[in-house]
Parts: structure tokens; C-alpha cells; sequence
């Protein structure tokens, strides 16, 4: 095919989405527009449009297998206190985090922006309550601190070191969270 020439077929569904991710990798959210999309599968705006509605349905799409994973985690933490509840999240969080460091990495620097999105606005109020889990439910400012740092530094470690084995990674975020996070009772 000569370099430049559209393709002869049509950009599908799955084609837009893997673009989108290595767009968002490379240039972040807000600096990827539905033409870098389009010119990278090699179809037209109207046809990532025609799959789309928006740039914003597209990221929803791509998050949504992680953000219902995190749903079903923030369901099972609901009925859970103190040490159990601390457990469940870490192991839970770590889990999600793991198995999808790619998304996480195709937001890193642009997370809070993304919240203030209405398709993103309840993952706030589930941060919270995983925060307030990973804090084993105390209202001691070392545990509540202790929780977002090691939330935080999960996410940020599972989007940084995208190389190292998933069967590496997960005991290694654990043994960290469970020497940083304060024991409750």
C-alpha cells in the first residue's frame, strides 16, 4: 500500500480502541484528537465518529473493564470493617492495578481531570471509600495518610513498570502495602 493512501477497509470497532490507547500512552487524553485517531487506523474523524459519539466515549469504553472491576471491589469492601476490610482492599487494589497497568498508564498526570468528567464522576466517591478501607475504617490522620500513599503509589508503580512480570509485581505491592499500612484491630 502507498504510503498515505487510506486503506481500503474500514476501520472496526476494536482497531479505534487500540489506537486510542497508544495515542493517550503518547500524547495523553487532552492531547489526542479523534483525527490522531482516525490518521493512526487510517479511516476518516467521521468514521471514529460513526463507532464513537465523543473522544470521552471512546476513554470510557477503554476504562470500562477497570472501572467495573473496581465497582465489584468497592461492593465487596461494603459490609467489611478493620483489619478484614484492609485486606480485601489491598489485595483487591493490587489485583486491578496489576492486570490493568496499561490503562492506568494511558492516565497517569491526567487522573484528576478525568474526574471531573460526569462518565467518571462516582470513581471519586470509590477512591474514598477504598481509601477509607485501605485505612481499615480509622479516623487516625497515620492510617488515613498511610492509605492514600500506598493507594497512590500502587497505581503509579503498576503504570510505570509495565515490564516487570505480573507474578512479580503483585507480591511485591502487597509485602509493601502490608509493611506501610498501620495494623488495625
Amino acid at each position: 500500500m502507498l504510503e498515505g493512501m487510506a486503506r481500503a477497509t474500514p476501520a472496526t470497532h476494536d482497531e479505534l480502541l487500540t489506537a486510542a490507547a497508544r495515542r493517550f500512552a503518547v500524547t495523553g487524553y487532552k492531547g489526542t484528537s479523534l483525527q490522531d485517531i482516525a490518521r493512526e487506523v487510517g479511516c476518516s474523524k467521521a468514521t471514529v465518529l460513526y463507532h464513537f459519539a465523543s473522544k470521552d466515549a471512546l476513554l470510557c469504553e477503554l476504562m470500562a473493564p477497570a472501572i467495573a472491576v473496581l465497582e465489584q471491589l468497592d461492593a465487596r469492601l461494603a459490609d467489611l470493617t478493620g483489619a478484614e476490610a484492609q485486606r480485601v482492599a489491598a489485595e483487591g487494589f493490587v489485583d486491578l492495578a496489576v492486570r490493568f497497568r496499561r490503562e492506568i498508564a494511558l492516565l497517569r498526570g491526567e487522573f484528576p481531570d478525568l474526574l471531573q468528567q460526569p462518565a467518571f464522576a462516582h470513581i471519586q466517591q470509590i477512591s474514598e471509600r477504598l481509601i477509607a478501607a485501605f485505612a481499615g475504617f480509622s479516623d487516625r490522620p497515620v492510617a488515613r495518610i498511610a492509605a492514600l500513599v500506598v493507594l497512590a503509589g500502587i497505581a503509579e508503580t503498576c503504570g510505570e513498570f509495565l515490564d516487570i512480570p505480573d507474578e512479580e509485581l503483585r507480591p511485591a505491592l502487597l509485602a509493601v502495602a502490608h509493611r506501610a499500612l498501620e495494623p488495625t484491630t
